[in-house]
Parts: structure tokens; C-alpha cells; sequence
């Protein structure tokens, strides 16, 4: 009864959509079609007109497929799928398959790049050195140990610099510089100097400057050193301080510590007798340190010395060293020692130390 009231209402010039779908789903199931009232009107008269004219389906097939094509063919405005982003993946497969194929012709139509051949053979180091240098690893045996007075001696006549060398041990040790207790960290007084001209700086109270002054000192100051460091004006190469003053110099630390120049007390460099420490630094007292890599670098003095003086100096060097083996430490201190110039050759020494 409402649905009559319904129809009644509605106009009588044609069918409604609800009564066309229902005689469009009638003819379909006729046609024997899997369409259902899920599918709306033009796809049901879609799939009769489909049905009814097979020739009619197959023109229209083509460009179904070519629109699907198109849709395809559609790129995004951004990312990876937009029209730069795949232009440039298709020019680098491109380009690593012209790799591959060892194609070397130019893609702008320059002239072509002839294939490179065989790499070269590098030239022994030795070969690479210079002259002099060739002349005075000559005189060394590469597979012989030599003893600490030959090496010393060796190594004055190989130097082939024309300045006064450095004569330098470098000492591989058996520890490990992560451990606390083997890191390594000394001062030793050189009885012949180093040879260098050692600037000391002097960072003490006043009463203490004139002192300071008398035993050699080059910088002395208080408040004028800080205006010096707040300047960055470093011109000492150690700095000596007293413990009372050490807090005043927290502010410098990034200055003065990748430079080496921070007062520490192992080094002798904080002590309340400031001019003991000048005297010692001006007269050979040097320090040395284990690297990363467990070796110590020291240099014992120069070329000029001869090889008596270079002697001496590398006995006290080895007697501090061998003063500092950790208690913990198992096995042999010292792995191997070697001794060279500034810019000679090495010279490898028998552990005399194990």
C-alpha cells in the first residue's frame, strides 16, 4: 500500500530509476550477465549494449586500454614518481650500463674518449724518495739490528738534511694507553740538552717574578700573562705555574691544551719552586708520553752533539723509561726500538731493554 502511494505521487511521464534499474537487471539476467543492484544503471546498460553488440566491445576495447595506458603514463607533481625523478633513474641506468659495456663515447657528440688502459705500476718508495735520502739508506742494513751506540753513530752520518737534524728514538711499547695504569707520562732531564731554544713562560704571583726573571725565564707576569691568553698570543713553549694560580688558567684550557702548553704536575710544569722548574726546563728537562698507538717519540738532541753526548742522553732516556713499566703489565715492556734523523732513513735497534 505505501509503495502504491508512492508511485502515485511521482510523475507518470517515464519509469523512476528504482523501477529502470529493476527491468534493466531483468533483461540482464536474461542475457544470462553477473551484474547485481550493487552495480549502478550505466553499468548495467553498459554490459547489455556489450552483450547485444559483441563488434561494438571489440572497437572499444583499444581505447579502454589506450586510456588505461594514458593513466598509467600519469606522474606525480614531487617524489619519485615525478617526471625529474624518473628522467634522472632512466639516465642513471643508462649511464651504468654503458659502464658495464665499457662504452666511453661521449652522449653530446664530442669526439670519443679512447678506453684506459692497464693501471700503472707504482715505483717502489725508495725510488720515490729523493736523491740523498737513496745515498744515506745505502748505508743501512734493512734486516740487521744494530746496537744503541752503533745506531747513534749510524744515524749521525745518514742524516740528509742540510740544518742540524733531530736525532729521535721511537720506542714501541707492550701496553695499552686506554688502561690508567699504562698510560705512560713522564719528564726526563737530558744531561746534554736538547739543543733546542726552550721559550719558559712563568705564571706566579708577584713575589715570585723576580726569582723567575734571574733563572732565565722569557714571560713573567700575572695579570698581564691572562691579557697575553685572552689576545691568543702564545710565544713560550712551556708554561710553568704555581698550584695556587692553576684555577685562574681553567679558562684557557681550549687554548692551551691541544697545544700541549697546559701545566700539569707530572710534567714538573706546576710546582711552588718556580725557578727550579725554569732552570730544569731551560736545561734539558723534557717530557714524553705514549701515543695511541703505544709508541714514544723522543728527540735526544742533535746531529751536532756527536755521538758521545747523543749517548748519554739516550741512557737517561731509557733508565727513566724503564723506571715507568707497569706493576700490572705481563710480559716484555718494549717491542722494538728504532732510531732516525729528521729526515733520514730508520735504523732498527736490539732490544736491549727485554
Amino acid at each position: 500500500m505505501l509503495g502504491d502511494r508512492k508511485r502515485s505521487l511521482l510523475p507518470q511521464k517515464g519509469l523512476t530509476p528504482m523501477a529502470k534499474k529493476a527491468n534493466l537487471l531483468e533483461e540482464a539476467a536474461k542475457l544470462g550477465l553477473d551484474v547485481s543492484e550493487k552495480n549502478t544503471v550505466a553499468q548495467i546498460e553498459a554490459a547489455i549494449v556489450d552483450a547485444q553488440n559483441p563488434a561494438v566491445a571489440e572497437t572499444v576495447a583499444p581505447e579502454e586500454t589506450s586510456t588505461e595506458e594514458v593513466s598509467e603514463e600519469k606522474t606525480a607533481k614531487a617524489g619519485k614518481r615525478s617526471a625529474k625523478a624518473l628522467s634522472e633513474a632512466e639516465a642513471k641506468a643508462e649511464k651504468e650500463a654503458r659502464k658495464e659495456a665499457g662504452d666511453t663515447s661521449s652522449t653530446d657528440g664530442e669526439e670519443a674518449v679512447m678506453p684506459k688502459g692497464p693501471k700503472p705500476v707504482a715505483r717502489p718508495l725508495i725510488e720515490r724518495r729523493g736523491k740523498k735520502y737513496q745515498e744515506a739508506a745505502k748505508l743501512v742494513e734493512k734486516d740487521k739490528l744494530y746496537t744503541l751506540a752503533q745506531a747513534i753513530e749510524l744515524a749521525s752520518k745518514t742524516s740528509p738534511s742540510k740544518f742540524d737534524a733531530s736525532v729521535e728514538i721511537h720506542v714501541r711499547l707492550n701496553v695499552d694507553p686506554r688502561q690508567a695504569d699504562q698510560n705512560i707520562r713522564t719528564t726526563v732531564s737530558l744531561p746534554n740538552g736538547t739543543g733546542k731554544t726552550i721559550r719558559v713562560a712563568v705564571f706566579a704571583p708577584e713575589g715570585d717574578h723576580k726569582a723567575a726573571t734571574a733563572a732565565g725565564a722569557d714571560t713573567v707576569g700575572d695579570e698581564t700573562f691572562l691579557a697575553q691568553l685572552d689576545k691568543e698570543q702564545i710565544d713560550f713553549d712551556i708554561l710553568i705555574a704555581t698550584p695556587q694560580y692553576m684555577p685562574r688558567l681553567g679558562k684557557y684550557a681550549r687554548l692551551l691544551g691541544p697545544r700541549g702548553l697546559m701545566p700539569n704536575p707530572k710534567s714538573g710544569s706546576v710546582a711552588t719552586d718556580v725557578a727550579k722548574a725554569v732552570k730544569e726546563a731551560k736545561t734539558g728537562k723534557v717530557e714524553y708520553r705514549v701515543d695511541k698507538q703505544a709508541i714514544v717519540h723522543l728527540a735526544v738532541g742533535k746531529v751536532s752533539f756527536g755521538a758521545d753526548k747523543l749517548a748519554v742522553n739516550a741512557k737517561s732516556f731509557f733508565d727513566s723509561l724503564i723506571s715507568q713499566k707497569p706493576t700490572s703489565l705481563k710480559g716484555g715492556f718494549v717491542k722494538s726500538i728504532s732510531i732516525s734523523t729528521t729526515q733520514g732513513p730508520s735504523i732498527k735497534v736490539e732490544n736491549f731493554v727485554n
